[in-house]
């Protein structure tokens, strides 16, 4: 694999990483987190910490949370990791040579594990579109009328009506957009580019490829956007109220490679109760906090954002892991819940992360692919080992409570290859701000942004 390549002629030194120092200069291994501050709240908490001036942000919110304004949906947890699991299959079939997930619009890999939010405007005037966000998806969508149930979802916002904008065309069959679409899609009897993707949970939604002038913030306008104007669909959570997607990946249909900025961050908060951000366009990294690591792109798939682990810290001292164990990558995904790792560096994790906890708490049954549990019935406050992520270039990310333990559970779980690549979940990038330097050619991790 391409990064294998890179890795090995990068030659990198081993990170060492110490233990975390607090305020008066004692070395400490552990957090100790009030239990309830890892369990979301009926209602919606604001956004803790003010996101730099400097920069247009958008509020980004969980979307079966109560800051979504929609229905509070709670869902299974063996439904909700049997959704993550399938995801990080399909992730894995991604990145084979004899990939079978690649489809007319590139990678697509699922929307059951997808969970947070943002507000656009689409059209003009610009009518707000509620939709979830996805660094796994290229294509953007939206449900637009006329699109009946039950071949369409319930959403929380009006459906979209292109004969009500302005800006709003479909793209014909003959366009070069639609041209770099495959020929499965096919044109409508009226001359207009169809587009069709097949999710990889058995979800699809097929409709017109259209351009319309898409309003991410006021200071962020991009015109002639292109997104498939969906007119069926099926495989969607009856629970669904949300209104599309916004593809965030590196290939051409993505916001990112259309809105031209190159860039965009993200913060994901701690509970589905809490408020986080997102931000499209590059900070002046040199004069923030931003811990910055290497981007790396796949021969595989344009879709995908991969960094390098070096190694992992539990409790402040090092795994013993080589670092060829990690040399396959990890991807940076927003849409896959519970980080994967290669199953040397899992294994070395579960004995180290188990081997402080079980002092304090005694075991529980796995839940699912969760396989290091523990009783915390009745604990009001929780110690939690620290663990830190160490990527390329030493960058050591100490990663919040709410990324380490999940259902009183280690949040991570094994690849099921040796030599597959990692993938870094949504749950351990909880409370930072992660920017997706795509021109830059970097990842950075700002601690505590949301």
């Amino acid at each position: 694999m391409v990064l294998r390549v890179l890795l090995l002629l990068l030659g990198l030194q081993a990170a060492i990483v110490s233990p975390t120092v607090d305020a008066k200069g004692h070395g400490h291994s552990y957090r100790v987190v009030a239990a309830n501050k890892l369990q979301p709240k009926p209602v919606c908490s604001a956004l803790r910490v003010t996101p730099p001036s400097n920069r247009t942000w958008l509020p980004l919110y969980h979307r079966n949370g109560p800051c979504a304004a929609a229905p509070v949906v709670h869902s299974a947890r063996t439904t909700i990791l049997g959704r993550d699991q399938d995801r990080a299959d399909a992730i894995q079939r991604a990145l084979s040579n004899n990939s079978t997930v690649s489809t007319e619009l590139g990678i697509a890999l699922g929307l059951g594990t997808l969970e947070y939010v943002v507000a656009v405007g689409l059209g003009t005037p610009p009518v707000r579109q509620t939709v979830l966000i996805d660094t796994g998806s290229d294509l953007s969508w939206v449900q637009c009328r006329p699109c009946h149930l039950p071949r369409c979802h319930r959403q929380r916002d009006a459906l979209f009506d292109p004969s009500k904008s302005s800006t709003y065309s479909p793209l014909p069959c003959g366009s070069p957009a639609c041209a770099r679409l495959s020929a499965r899609n096919g044109c409508s009897r009226s001359n207009r580019c169809r587009y069709i993707v097949n999710y990889g949970d058995g979800s699809n939604t097929t409709g017109t490829y259209s351009s319309d002038t898409l309003t991410v913030n006021p200071s962020d306008v991009v015109p002639n956007f292109r997104f498939g104007c969906s007119h069926a669909e099926t495989g969607f959570p009856d629970a669904d109220r949300t209104d599309g997607l916004l593809g965030l990946g590196g290939d051409a249909q993505s916001l990112v490679t259309q809105a031209g900025k190159s860039a965009f961050s993200y913060c994901l908060p701690a509970t589905a109760s809490d408020t986080g951000f997102f931000t499209l366009g590059v900070p002046n990294i040199s004069s923030s906090r931003f811990a910055v690591t290497p981007l790396y792109r796949s021969a595989q798939s344009a879709t995908f954002y991969f960094v390098i682990l070096q190694a992992i810290t539990v409790a402040g001292r090092r795994l013993d892991v080589p670092r060829s164990v990690f040399s396959a990558g990890a991807v940076m995904d927003s849409g896959t819940i519970i980080t994967r790792l290669p199953p040397p560096a899992y294994r070395a994790l579960r004995a180290a992360f188990r081997a402080e906890v079980i002092k304090m708490y005694p075991p529980a049954p796995a839940a699912g692919i969760l396989d290091t549990c523990f009783n915390l019935t009745g604990v009001p406050n929780i110690r939690v080992p620290r663990v830190a992520l160490v990527f390329d270039r030493g960058v050591a990310v100490d990663l919040h409570p709410s990324g380490i333990i999940q259902y009183g559970c280690l949040a991570f779980a094994s690849n099921r290859g040796n030599r597959s690549a990692g993938i870094i979940g949504n749950v351990q990038q909880r409370t930072l701000e992660v920017l997706y330097d795509v021109a830059g050619g970097a990842v950075g991790f700002r601690r505590g942004a949301c």
